[in-house]
């Protein structure tokens, strides 16, 4: 329990510390008219109060990343809190809240133009297909988890596809439903009411930790027990580890939905509690459903405890979604039959509501793309239909393969957002009082280029080097790492 609550008080304190230098850092403009009010359509930029901004934003890329991933990431041991910890403070919230406030300064242009004005027009480029089979990946994901939860509660019709079954009448329905948010005017769906469900996931979240600090700490995972990689599947923490755990700590998703949300923002002073705040939200979303998997388990029968009661539950269970099935069994178990059910219900609308703005940003991005205007329905819809059959192809492509590939490409993704973040910094702070001041921006970028680069020569669905040749992986990554850190040390010097 000591090590919970660290974690807990040193992410509320990184935000009123790391935040607000990030924020100086940046250099805020209260004064400058933000896209909202210069480019008001009706449609994507719509004034909004800051607090129903700060809802959506959380909801947008809460989804079933932190509670997902976090759970997956357990498996690895404690190490997984420390990552939570400090690579939402120093990773995600710096990686959100520039990608929000570089799209409020660009005039409210979306990731992969923010990425191309600052890396080139050639990397602009593969950033709009980068994002866009990011987005088709995870709107998959953010499909089926919640089809699959939703059959439990209330069965209907299911297809049988090779070895899985597809809940398909629950995948119709939640599609039909993606339809009508990615087409309607951000504030008439969106604006509405993901508030309200972003409320009740934070208060699912709370309850969740109220129960495992009252009731269930004892066998709760501490650092101090050992940061050695508790997975049994021969996997190495790092980089798996740092993978599994995406939305709560760094996510590449989070850059392509702030612009989404930089499109209402009325005023630069707002960004630090919408961008760097709803991130730390997440973080702690994260770190109590990484707790609780980590605490529930318990077989007095074979004395597995903790992480191994944990590790014995995810045997007993070969090849289905292991982590939705820790979310129905601890939210039944601890919050009883309602307060069970009420907390699934958080938990599906967290990925079906980003699943949609997902499919949002990905119509923003050809738009600005092709350079069309939104606000004619049809033009939204030429658009946005064949999104809706690439998505629902994808949907007989097992959920394991779909989430591990996603991943990837969706940490691949927050490397180019963060330097692209490191290009603006040095080149907007290098004659002011922070001329180091792109470091905040430029070490986390380095640290996941090496994260990325040796999970594609480690990881099973990359070149899966063998045990005794991993040291060769981390080898590639790390001179891939040392050569971009040269690349920007040429560039600055040219500039």
């Amino acid at each position: 329990m000591v090590t919970f609550i660290v974690a807990l008080i040193v992410l509320v304190v990184g935000f009123f510390t790391y935040g607000v230098l990030v924020e100086k850092i940046f250099g805020i403009e209260p004064d400058r008219q933000t896209p909202a009010l210069s480019k008001t359509d009706g449609v994507d930029f719509v004034p909004m109060a800051p607090w129903r901004i700060f809802l959506v934003q959380f909801l947008n890329i809460a989804g079933l990343g932190p509670i997902f991933g976090a759970i997956m990431g357990i498996f690895y041991g404690p190490a997984a809190f420390l990552w939570i910890v400090f690579g939402t403070i120093f990773g995600g919230g710096v990686h959100d809240y520039l990608s929000g406030m570089l799209s409020i300064r660009k005039g409210g242009v979306s990731l992969p133009d923010i990425i191309g004005d600052e890396l080139g027009n050639k990397v602009k480029v593969f950033m709009r297909v980068l994002s866009l089979v990011l987005l088709i990946l995870l709107t998959t994901t953010f499909l089926s988890g919640p089809a699959t939860l939703l059959q439990g509660l209330a069965p209907l019709s299911t297809f049988q596809f090779g070895l899985s079954t597809i809940p398909i009448a629950w995948v119709l329905i939640i599609f039909g439903y993606y339809a009508l948010a990615t087409v309607l005017p951000v504030d008439k769906l969106i604006g509405r009411f993901y508030p309200i469900f972003g409320g009740i996931l934070l208060f699912m979240g709370l309850g969740i930790m109220v129960v495992m600090l009252g009731w269930h700490s004892a066998e709760m995972p501490e650092v101090f027990d050992g940061l050695q990689n508790r997975q049994t599947n021969g996997l190495p923490l790092f980089p798996m580890m740092f993978v599994s755990i995406a939305c709560g700590a760094i996510s590449g998703f989070h850059g392509t939905q702030s612009p989404i949300m930089a499109r209402c923002v009325t005023n630069e002073r707002q960004g630090r509690w919408i961008f760097y705040g709803a991130m730390v939200a997440e973080g702690i979303l994260a770190l109590i459903w990484a707790a609780a998997a980590g605490t529930f388990f318990a077989d007095p029968e074979t004395g597995l405890y903790g992480i191994d009661g944990l590790q014995a539950f995810a045997a007993q269970h070969p090849g289905a979604n292991i982590a939705a099935l820790v979310i129905d069994k601890v939210s039944r178990t601890w919050l009883g039959t309602v307060g069970g059910i009420l907390a699934i219900i958080g938990v599906i609308a967290a990925p079906i509501t980003s699943g949609d703005t997902a499919l949002r940003s990905a119509r923003l991005i050809v738009a600005d793309f092709l350079k069309w205007d939104q606000r004619p329905i049809p033009k939204r819809l030429m658009i946005a239909l064949p999104l809706f059959l690439c998505v629902f192809g994808m949907v007989f492509v097992d959920f394991n393969i779909v989430w591990r590939y996603f991943a990837w490409t969706n940490q691949t993704l927050a490397c180019f957002t963060l330097w692209a973040g490191t290009v603006w910094l040095y080149q907007s702070t290098r004659n002011g009082n922070y001329k180091w001041g792109y470091l905040i921006a430029l070490v986390p970028a380095l640290f996941m280029t090496m994260v990325c680069s040796s999970y594609i020569l480690i990881a099973p669905e990359g070149l899966h080097l063998p045990l005794e040749w991993r040291w060769l992986g981390y080898l590639i990554a790390g001179l891939i790492t040392i050569s971009c850190l040269c690349g920007f040390i040429c560039w600055a010097r040219k500039k």
